[in-house]
């Protein structure tokens, strides 16, 4: 299947220096990473799912990580 995503320039060009230099396309990081990513979230507890503000990424969170105060209703 072929696809369009945006890529930012500079990650874009980080991701093509890797590539280059362990002599991979940058579709094959691609698909790397995708399935390193896939592999991961299958891998982890049912949980929340947090986005961590300016990585692109997201935290896997459960109930107990939350402080008992998080349940509390303001007065």
């Amino acid at each position: 299947m072929k696809t369009t995503i945006d890529i930012p320039d500079a990650l874009a060009c980080q991701a093509m220096d890797v590539a280059a230099r362990d002599g991979d396309t940058l579709g094959d990081l691609v698909l790397a990473g995708l399935r390193g990513e896939i592999a991961r979230r299958a891998a982890s507890p049912d949980g929340f799912r947090a986005a961590v503000p300016g990585e692109g990424r997201a935290a896997d969170l459960s109930l107990e990580d939350a402080p008992p105060t998080a349940y509390q209703l303001p007065d």
